[in-house]
Formats: structure tokens, C-alpha cells, sequence
């Protein structure tokens, strides 16, 4: 089949891409499940990774449905050179395919409708059973009250599954069953809070098919976690799971380095491949290294400009709760990652959505599955033994930073202001800094978050100069001089100005004039300077920083 060279932003639909669209050859993906697949595989990735393209590959290939038209898009990819063996599975059994991700509804009958709607669609496209003589009159009639979206709760949990056993007695042979998606429901509960029944429903529907159905020949299913056996896959002794840490088929969804460098090599841009590199790459699903290829496919379809495409439209829901449920200590984690070093936690094979704020090992596991952190060093095999997480590119980097910043101006009520602080800063205008350091805090900080002293205004300026990266290296509690500072600002380019900071707490506001010149008496003396000497950097600005609640007093070198 003729190579194309446009790349197909957006597009999910296997038949449309192999047909109109440069397209990257997956198909061994098809060839390994064949050599050998658990009744039921469950794969989870981050969002836009492939998942509904490869689902969509597989439905292709498999549906007796329109089979010999179908087997031309297969021509001259890696499973028909695999050989006859593997084509002779092509077009060879009923599939049933359905995606859940469209179930984001803010209520449980909502979320019901919506399943009945996918059900409806469903039940239409193999409408002929209805006249089939190998189904009884009751049957029929169940058939056609899901058809037209009359059915009980009940019969909405069996429907699939009754499905399944409809096309298997039709057509003498067992049915591959694809899903994708399938805990957008559980996601989109949570958020808006009727999880437990959400919960409920789902892991009846799915269990119905997963578990002792003899009309079953296999089925994948994808989702970007894998919810908590026991709320979901409950008693289900059949699941094979391939995560984004360990598990088969890791190199399916994504691009490998050799499947960019040929995308580069016939996109002439092979010059750009250190690039794609730093923007995109650096996510290890089972020890294998892959790239974003949602952002690969728009980096070359827009002309090779690196910029931050992995958006979603909804909201980065995980990461912005996260941030509004952000500790002292996690913000002083979250800025180590944004440095470039690594956070370390158990991980928690299924996510229980209730666990992640209360839990660091569901948090991290959670950003690590959905894409914000990957795997930088796997856990020792000794029982209790963390694995080391960090940002993986600089696409996501500047996600984090994002997100930071969008959390403190909702705080802050006023984008301008953080603009304000950190340009203050680094012109060493002391007075203007305090100004709208103060008027920062006024929004920002409750007396209940300064009860932490001085470790909560820690976090919150390295959050706040979390804007400065990756234009300025910005440095905690880092040795330099005969001690160590709190934070210093330093700058990328060789005649940008950098910062030292030292904060103090005070427990009267009288008391923070003293407790400023004591930080900045503090930077003097033990010349912290010094690193910034090495590095080369002719001017760097001191402040000593005072806090007391909502207010704050700055004493800098020089005033």
C-alpha cells in the first residue's frame, strides 16, 4: 500500500490512516497476541498514546465483517510478512468493538443513559439478529429493548455479554471483544462524585464478559489505569495487565527511537532528531523507551515546531487537584522534579481513587500511569523497595509548570501579579518585590498554611519561581560558601542577573525587620555567593526574606 506524508492529527480510525495518512507499522502488535494472549489483557497508557488506533487495527484484522476488503490494508506490513500462518487469523472471527471515553457525564443517571446510548449503537450495527432464527422469542424481545434504549439497569449490566453470546451461536464460533477506554466512567464519577455507584455498574457490566463467558474467545481492553481489583476486576482470575511499568507489548503503543528516526529520515529532518528528543521522548513503559506520539505527529505536521502539545481539553484534573491538595513537602517534590531529579514511592499495582491524596504511593502512581512522571530507576525486588519517578521531557516539564503557576494565580486572583514578583526579583527592585510579595500572600495563604512555618513559605516561593524555569536554574537548599542557602536563582545566560534568597519566620510582625537582616546577614557571612562566583555571574541579587502570616519584610544587599 502507497506511503503517505501527512500525518494524521486526531484521527483514530485504522481504515483512514493506513488509507490516507503516513502511517507507522504496528501490526506486530496483532502477530504477538496471536503467538499467545490471556483471555483477557488489559492495557493502560496515558491519554492520546494509541490506544484507540490499535484497538481499531485489531478490529480490522480480525472482524469477519467486509473481511476481504480489509485484508488490503494489511498488505505489506509486518504481520503479512510474518507469513500465512498469521493472515490465515485475518478476518476470521465476529468482533465486538466499543470505546467508554465519551462517558463523562456529572450524575449517575446520565452515565447510565450514555451506556444505554453506546449499548443502542452497539446492538444496531448487528441489527440482522433480530431476525435470526437462532435466537427465541425472548431474546428478541430483550434484543430490541436495548435497541431502542428501554432497558432496565439490569439488562443494561448483561447486555454485552448477552451480545456476545448472540454472535457466537450465530456465527459458530467465539467473539474477540475490544474496549477501549473503559475507565473514562470511573474517572469522570469520581470527579464529580458518585464514584461508588459508578463503580457498582461497571464491574458488573464487565465482569458479565470477562469472567466464565463461554462465548468468549479473547479481549483487550484499554484504559489509562488500572482501577483496584477489588473495586472492578473483583474474583477475575483471567486478567493479564501490561502497564506503563512492567507487562507485554510495551513498545506498541508509542514510538520507538528507530521508529522516529525513520519519521524523521522521510520527513528530511533528521537534523531535528536531538530535538524531538528533549520535547518528546523519555517515557520507559516495561524498560522499553518510547515517545509521545500524539507529539510527535503534530511536531511534524507542524513543520517541525516543538511546542507543548499533549493538551487536554478538559483539564488536567489529576495535576490540578494534586496541586490543590499540595503539602508543603509536595511542593517542595514537585519543584525537585522540575530541577530534574526524581521522587521515589511504592507502587500501587490498581489505583483507588479515594487513596491518592492520603497516600503518596497512590499519588505518584498515578501521575506515573497517566503519563506526568515516568520510570527513572525500577524498584529493588526486596519487599517495601520504591521506584524512582521523574518528569520525562521537557514538553511535560513545562506542563508542570503550567499548572503551578495557573494554581497560585486562581489563588493569587491576578496573572499579572506573579509576572510582577519575578521580574521584581531579578532587577533587584526590593520594594516592589516585597509590594507584590505581600499582596500575593494576602490571597494566596491561609493562617492555617503558614501554621507550618517556615517549610510552607519554602514550598511556596519555589512554586512561585517555578516560572523562571527553564530560562534560570532555580536551586533548594543546596551547599555554597561555608553553608546552605534556601534558594538560589540561577541564570541560563552569561549577562542575566541571578538571586539568593534566606527566609525567616517571625512570630510578631515587629519582629520581622530583625529576622530580615538576620537571613540577609546570613547569605553574607556564610558567602553564599560563592557558587554563583564559579558559575561565573557577575551580578546576583540578596534578599533576607522575613514572614509573619500574610505579610512578609525584605532586606537586600546594597539598600
Amino acid at each position: 500500500m502507497k506511503q503517505h506524508y501527512v500525518m494524521p492529527v486526531g484521527l483514530d480510525d485504522f481504515r483512514r490512516v493506513r488509507e490516507e495518512y503516513y502511517y507507522v507499522d504496528k501490526t506486530d502488535f496483532i502477530r504477538q497476541l496471536i503467538d499467545g494472549h490471556a483471555q483477557a489483557t488489559l492495557i493502560t497508557r496515558p491519554r492520546r498514546f494509541g490506544k484507540t488506533l490499535s484497538l481499531s487495527m485489531m478490529y480490522y484484522f480480525f472482524t469477519n465483517k467486509d473481511a476481504e476488503a480489509n485484508r488490503a490494508l494489511f498488505e505489506g506490513s509486518n504481520i503479512e510478512k510474518a507469513g500465512e500462518r498469521y493472515m490465515a487469523e485475518q478476518g476470521s472471527r465476529p468482533v465486538v468493538f466499543l470505546s467508554l471515553k465519551d462517558i463523562k457525564q456529572s450524575d449517575i443517571d446520565s452515565m447510565l443513559a450514555m451506556f444505554a446510548s453506546i449499548m443502542q449503537t452497539l446492538y444496531d450495527s448487528f441489527s440482522y439478529l433480530q431476525d435470526a432464527e437462532v435466537l427465541s422469542v425472548q431474546e428478541k424481545r430483550y434484543f430490541s429493548k436495548v435497541l431502542e434504549g428501554r432497558a432496565s439497569k439490569v439488562e443494561l449490566q448483561l447486555s454485552l455479554k448477552n451480545l456476545t453470546a448472540f454472535l457466537a451461536r450465530y456465527y459458530q464460533k467465539s467473539v474477540l471483544v475490544l474496549i477501549d477506554e473503559y475507565d473514562a466512567p470511573i474517572q469522570y464519577a469520581w470527579d464529580y462524585g458518585y464514584y461508588d455507584e459508578a463503580i457498582v455498574f461497571v464491574r458488573n457490566y464487565l465482569s458479565s464478559v470477562l469472567k466464565s463467558n463461554p462465548s468468549l474467545d479473547f479481549a483487550v481492553i484499554t484504559g489509562v489505569l488500572r482501577i483496584a481489583k477489588e473495586s472492578i476486576f473483583s474474583s477475575l482470575n483471567n486478567l493479564e495487565v501490561a502497564s506503563v511499568s512492567s507487562g507485554s507489548y510495551a513498545e506498541h503503543m508509542g514510538f520507538t527511537y528507530e521508529e522516529i528516526e525513520r519519521m524523521a529520515t522521510d520527513f528530511k529532518a533528521v537534523d531535528k532528531l536531538e530535538e524531538i528528543r528533549a520535547w518528546y521522548d523519555g517515557y520507559s513503559f516495561g524498560g522499553q523507551e518510547i515517545y509521545n506520539p500524539w507529539s510527535t505527529v503534530n511536531y511534524f505536521r507542524n513543520d517541525c515546531t516543538p511546542a507543548a502539545y499533549w493538551v487536554n481539553t478538559s483539564g488536567n484534573a489529576i495535576l490540578g487537584h494534586l496541586l490543590k491538595e499540595a503539602k508543603p513537602e509536595q511542593v517542595r517534590d514537585l519543584y525537585a522534579l522540575l530541577e530534574g531529579g526524581t521522587v521515589r514511592a511504592q507502587l500501587v499495582e490498581g489505583a483507588i481513587y479515594d487513596d491518592i491524596y492520603k497516600s503518596s504511593r497512590a499519588l505518584y502512581s498515578m501521575l506515573l500511569n497517566t503519563g506526568y512522571l515516568t520510570v527513572a530507576e525500577k524498584a529493588k525486588s526486596y519487599a517495601g523497595a520504591r521506584t524512582a519517578m521523574r518528569i520525562p521531557n521537557l514538553e511535560i516539564r513545562l506542563l508542570f509548570q503550567e499548572e503551578i503557576m495557573n494554581r497560585l494565580s486562581e489563588a493569587g486572583s491576578d496573572e499579572n501579579l506573579l509576572v510582577s514578583i519575578t521580574e521584581a526579583l531579578l532587577e533587584g527592585r526590593a520594594a516592589d518585590f516585597a509590594r507584590s510579595l505581600t499582596k500575593f500572600l494576602r490571597f494566596a495563604v491561609s493562617f492555617y498554611d503558614t501554621a507550618n512555618k517556615e517549610s510552607f513559605y519554602h514550598g511556596l516561593m519555589l512554586g512561585l519561581l517555578a516560572a523562571l524555569v527553564p530560562a534560570f536554574e532555580v536551586v533548594s537548599n543546596r551547599e555554597s560558601g561555608y553553608g546552605r542557602f534556601d534558594i538560589a536563582v540561577f541564570p541560563k545566560e552569561e549577562e542575566a542577573a541571578g538571586a539568593l534568597l534566606e527566609f525567616k519566620v517571625a512570630e510578631k510582625e515587629d519582629e520581622m525587620p530583625e529576622r530580615a537582616r538576620e537571613a540577609l546577614a546570613q547569605i553574607q557571612e556564610n558567602d553564599y555567593i560563592a557558587e554563583f562566583e564559579k558559575r561565573g555571574v557577575q551580578e546576583v541579587w540578596q534578599y533576607g526574606i522575613a514572614f509573619c502570616g500574610k505579610k512578609c519584610q525584605i532586606e537586600a544587599a546594597g539598600e
